[in-house]
């Protein structure tokens, strides 16, 4: 286990995660890292649920997106003092204790650490991610951004602050994703993917919907183009 841990900021975006986050936070914080939960405008009492666990939460009003949230606890991170930050699933779907792993690949020098459910075995993309979304968005990433990487789509990001101050999202639904990796390259940090599990328990994301503003292949295609990153 890390022996110093207060400077790592986790950045968990929530949107309607009242069944989740309980869950989510008591496994996070066994590894005494700072949680920032950023309640994105939810329609439940995630909000609630999560200030009774004494870490900090911010909350947007209306439902803005999730590349929206990251950036509002990013901010908040890099002015207590964040070393350190990860941006983590508020659903249970990622490992607390896999970002070990990737805190010890940024203190090797690396600047960001992206997680990747194709370099293991432990994962099992619902079968329009795997077959659809995932290979075209890869297919996107090389051709208009040069970015060749296993998992195009990775929401478990680990990165130093100097990132954290360089990159600024534009994008406020899912398809910051791109545009992270599009920023990360462009800057030329220097990077490493890691492997992950995750776990599907419900599948969000479909061609043209899922849950949250800005979800749904489709609508990240779309902004994409009216953004002019491709």
């Amino acid at each position: 286990m890390l022996n110093d841990t207060k400077n790592i900021f986790i950045v968990l975006p929530a949107y309607n995660e009242a069944q989740n986050i309980e869950s989510t936070l008591n496994d996070l914080l066994k590894y005494g890292y700072n949680v920032v939960v950023v309640d994105d405008g939810s329609k439940d009492n995630t909000c609630e649920l999560a200030k009774k666990f004494g870490v900090t939460v911010l909350r947007h009003e209306i439902n803005r997106g999730q590349g929206a949230a990251l950036s509002t606890g990013t901010e908040f991170a890099l002015r207590q003092g964040a070393e350190i930050i990860v941006h983590f699933d508020a659903d249970g779907q990622f490992l607390s204790s896999e970002i070990e792993q990737a805190v010890q690949i940024i203190q090797n020098r690396f600047d960001v650490a992206l997680g990747s459910r194709f370099l293991s075995k432990d994962s099992n993309p619902p079968i329009i991610k795997r077959y659809f979304i995932f290979p075209l968005a890869k297919i996107i990433n090389k051709l208009f951004f040069k970015i060749n990487l296993t998992d195009p789509q990775s929401g478990f990001r680990v990165f130093n602050s100097a990132v954290g101050r360089k990159i600024k999202l534009e994008q406020d639904g899912s398809a910051h994703c791109s545009e992270f990796l599009h920023k990360i390259f462009r800057y030329n940090f220097k990077i490493k993917e890691f492997p992950i599990t995750v776990r599907y328990f419900e599948f969000g994301q479909t061609l043209t919907g899922g849950k949250g503003r800005g979800k749904g292949g489709i609508k990240i295609l779309k902004d994409l183009f009216l953004n002019k990153f491709i």
